[in-house]
């Protein structure tokens, strides 16, 4: 079997054609105008599409998932992305239903991305087998989804686990949502070069200040890079001591762009963790790198695509 999966977040649209046991046939990706106008948005998702369309494995392709960045409306296939301005409430689920080659009879399934990611990562990845966890993107933007008692939970809207809108800050900036000190304000990519910068840090010549290159410089021993990965572990932190005393978790999975970092961001993450995570029931919860890498997004909607057609579960696939 083939499953078609859109995976759209704030620095990339991807696209991917998945078979039964998770493997990518073919994989493309484009730019995300994120700043532009909703049609260029549009019209930027049709061409990942028409690009995957061309790859002979379409013609079997049996479902097609949507992992998007949030916030989602899964019952109204709408999308209102935090670091997509343009979005809001937009009908993302038509857009695709109605591309010229979208097989007869496929209904597209819209997933938030951070969800799409907990899917993937439970069916194959560093959540495999773990009845509670919780699943993190951290990249231009912060999201989350949860696996309680060995089912992936999306909730009502399919917005549930959203751990980058948790406030960790109460006299924090204010958040693109609205809200003030939320964790993604500290912890993004965006955030991490931002603060970087405003602490002196340039990139060298011919280097774009990513996160990544505040990363590079962290690992040189640049004390402002460093106190700008520590700033978002700390907030990091915060957030996952208190999902932990909420649910009470037994693994926290961190995937997404920012992750790469590797030590930069994990080794800070784990010591200030000890600092917030004190009780008995949330000490000393592992926290590990995503398994899946950066096509998790992908794996997971395809999974979730699949999950719907057979009316089923998405846990029914991780035999």
């Amino acid at each position: 079997m083939v499953y078609g999966a859109l995976d759209i977040g704030g620095t990339k649209i991807a696209g991917a054609l998945v078979d039964e046991n998770g493997r990518l046939l073919t994989r493309v990706q484009r730019p995300t105008p994120a700043r532009r106008p909703a049609e260029e948005m549009a019209a930027a998702v049709a061409a990942v599409q028409g690009e995957l369309a061309a790859h002979p494995a379409w013609a079997g392709v049996t479902c097609l998932g949507i992992a998007s960045a949030g916030p989602v409306d899964t019952a109204g296939g709408t999308v209102s992305p935090v670091n997509i301005p343009a979005w809001r409430e937009f009908p993302l689920v038509e857009l695709v239903r109605s591309h010229p080659e979208t097989p007869a009879g496929v209904e597209p399934v819209l997933v938030g991305d951070a969800v799409a990611m907990t899917a993937a990562e439970h069916w194959l990845g560093a959540a495999r087998g773990v009845a509670n966890a919780l699943c993190m993107v951290v990249s231009t933007g912060v999201g989350g989804g949860l696996v309680l008692d060995g089912r992936v939970h999306g909730g009502r809207t399919g917005n549930a686990g959203h751990i980058g809108h948790i406030t960790v800050d109460l006299d924090g900036p204010r958040c693109p949502c609205g809200a003030p000190g939320c964790v993604e304000t500290f912890a993004s990519g965006t955030a991490i070069a931002a603060h970087a910068r405003a602490l002196g840090w340039t990139a060298p010549p011919g280097v774009a200040p990513t996160a990544a290159a505040v990363a590079e410089a962290a690992r040189g021993g640049d004390a402002r890079a460093r106190a700008a990965y520590d700033r978002a572990a700390r907030a990091l932190a915060a957030a996952i001591a208190a999902t932990a005393a909420l649910v009470e978790l037994e693994r926290v999975v961190i995937g997404g762009g920012v992750a790469q970092a590797g030590e930069v961001l994990f080794g800070p993450l784990r010591r200030r963790l000890a600092d917030y995570a004190v009780l008995d029931f949330v000490r000393d919860i592992p926290v590990v790198t995503a398994g899946l890498a950066l096509d998790a997004g992908l794996v997971g909607a395809a999974a979730v695509a699949a999950s719907a057609l057979e009316s089923r579960p998405v846990p029914a696939l991780h035999s």
